[in-house]
């Protein structure tokens, strides 16, 4: 063995302790295996090559050779024991060049069929600073295509499970940018441990704005993304550095409402604006760490589209909130049959009953009168983009997906007046929708003010007219307190000027639909969507009941 490395293999525990020079030179492959052909993934080819599933016994043997090649740091001879060695050494050799690991102990668990988990206790050491380091992942053991050997399936998350991409890198040293201090716009801190949805959140505003605002860089561990788009993830603390100050437009209160509002479903999101500003006030996902689907998640919000739908047929002219509007059981259009909840019918009902009902029906009557009438006038895509400012470039201050309402005729143009085909929202638009709804007027959601870093926000081509954003107000308000209103039980908590709007999104292959609702009280809009939850109220409800109940 190269003197200075101490190699230690008890009770099926693999560690190396390098001293000074490193630790390169050791060749496990005879250390361990006894060279060619004394063990399990002997290159030899003396036993003929192998098929069928991997057995137990390749199992335990493939891991802890793999195992016991990258604790001592032999990046190569741990590489081509996976199946893509190429890709796998240079990974590897990072752990020990890249992440600072001077010391490393990795333990094995019990294998479940070909996969087995561990747990890698590290001690990382720059610049005189040394610090311990735990965490777990795993690996799968999978028979090679062209030797037959078992061999470790290679991912990059086998080294780290936040290795997501093949361009990840782990990486030790100065942060890339600086710490930010964030604060809500009364000035109380914000951290990931009180706010947990806000953790990805933080991570983005201290990429974008950590250096801008006087925030020195600490030493960590983190994984380098690769991508500029893509902001860093920080895995260790060595030396904190000195945090700048930046405000945000987060109301604590209403978030913290926001993170135990979602916790009570396996996927669900919220977000919270104020529509007289645009000033996003709570964003909360659960999952709470990884994507940010309140912000970034792109699928069908089901009727509580029927905003914009409503808002286009008033402007239209083809509708008065109190006028009758037919609403029958199933409608006909260009070869597609829809139909309202459980096939009810209302008789000679306004357009404000037929709204707050969730009348799927009433709507689609009117597609016909809206192609007829639109010439060179506008349809629902541009309804959207014009008056709701969707799909226009919202500059919010962490990274955002807008809303999309592509142009559409005959059949999909049905299913995109009641929420469904090819139009997709995320939670922080169907927000944006009610709050231009309350307020009149499009005001692009913000985190971050826009004289931070002089950005340009989105501005509408123009705002609802009085008109009907008055009937477009009136007829959300009956969703919320009419006796017959979808969100009446929901919003009966809610206190102040309110309205409402239920929605549910059929998708294919799920059982049930999503959930979706949206609301304001108030200057306070709110919309939540929740995976598989069902109607809108049933679910999506309380969740936005519950943060407009924290303003």
């Amino acid at each position: 063995m190269r003197s200075g490395a101490k190699v230690a293999i008890v009770g099926g525990v693999f560690a190396v302790v390098a001293s000074g020079v490193g630790y390169g030179g050791y060749n496990l492959w005879n250390g361990i295996t006894g060279g060619s052909g004394s063990g399990t993934n002997s290159a030899s080819g003396s036993e003929g090559r192998r098929t069928g599933p991997v057995t137990p016994e390749e199992v335990t043997a493939t891991s802890k050779d793999f195992l016991a090649a990258w604790a001592t740091g032999e990046s190569q001879t741990a590489a081509r024991l996976t199946n893509d060695p190429v890709a796998a050494g240079p990974v590897l050799l990072g752990f020990r060049e890249d992440a600072k690991v001077s010391a490393a102990t990795i333990t094995p668990g019990p294998a479940s069929g070909a996969t087995v988990p561990f747990t890698v206790k590290a001690t990382v050491t720059t610049t005189g600073i040394s610090r311990s380091w735990t965490y777990t992942s795993r690996l799968t053991v999978v028979r090679g295509q062209t030797t037959g050997r078992p061999l470790v399936d290679w991912k990059p998350g086998v080294l780290h499970p936040k290795l997501t991409t093949p361009t990840a890198r782990i990486r030790t040293g100065g942060a890339k940018t600086g710490e930010i201090r964030a604060v809500d716009y009364k000035g109380r801190e914000l951290t990931a441990e009180k706010y947990p949805s806000l953790g990805p959140v933080l991570d983005q505003l201290r990429q974008r704005y950590g250096s801008t605002f006087g925030g020195k860089p600490g030493i960590e561990v983190y994984i380098d993304s690769g991508s500029q788009s893509v902001p860093d993830t920080t895995l260790l603390t060595l030396a904190k550095g000195e945090p700048g100050r930046l405000e945000t437009t987060i109301d604590a209160d209403v978030q913290a409402a926001a993170e135990k509002a979602v916790k009570r479903y396996g996927t669900a999101s919220v977000v919270a604006v104020k529509p007289s500003t645009g000033a996003v006030r709570a964003i909360a996902n659960n999952p709470a760490t990884g994507f940010n689907t309140a912000f970034q998640g792109k699928t069908m919000p089901g009727s509580t589209m029927k905003i914009v739908t409503a808002a286009l047929l008033l402007e239209k002219g083809l509708v008065q909130a109190d006028r009758v509007t037919e609403c029958p059981p199933t409608a006909m259009y260009n070869g597609r049959t829809i139909r309202n909840l459980d096939g009810f019918s209302l008789d000679g009902a306004t357009f404000g009953k037929s709204f707050a009902k969730s009348c799927n029906t009433a709507f689609i009557k009117k597609i016909d009168d809206v192609e007829k009438t639109e010439g060179d006038d506008f349809g629902l895509a541009r309804e959207a983009k014009e008056v709701f400012g969707i799909g226009l470039d919202w500059k919010t201050g962490i990274s955002s997906e807008d809303g999309s309402v592509p142009e559409a005729s005959g059949g999909a143009a049905a299913e995109q007046y009641i929420g469904q085909g090819t139009v997709t929202m995320n939670p922080l638009n169907i927000a944006s929708i009610t709050a231009t709804a309350k307020d009149g007027t499009f005001r692009q959601p913000y985190l971050v003010a826009r004289n931070v870093d002089d950005r340009e926000f989105a501005v509408a081509e123009r705002r609802l007219p009085s008109s009907v954003a008055r009937q477009l107000r009136d007829m959300m308000r009956l969703t919320a307190t009419a006796p017959y209103g979808t969100a009446t039980g929901v919003m009966s908590s809610v206190s102040g000027d309110k309205g409402a709007k239920t929605g549910s999104a059929e998708v294919d292959g799920q059982g049930v639909s999503d959930s979706w609702f949206t609301g304001f009280a108030d200057d306070l809009a709110a919309a939540a969507f929740v995976q598989g939850g069902g109607h809108g109220g049933t679910a999506a409800g309380p969740v936005v009941a519950q943060v407009l109940n924290a303003r």
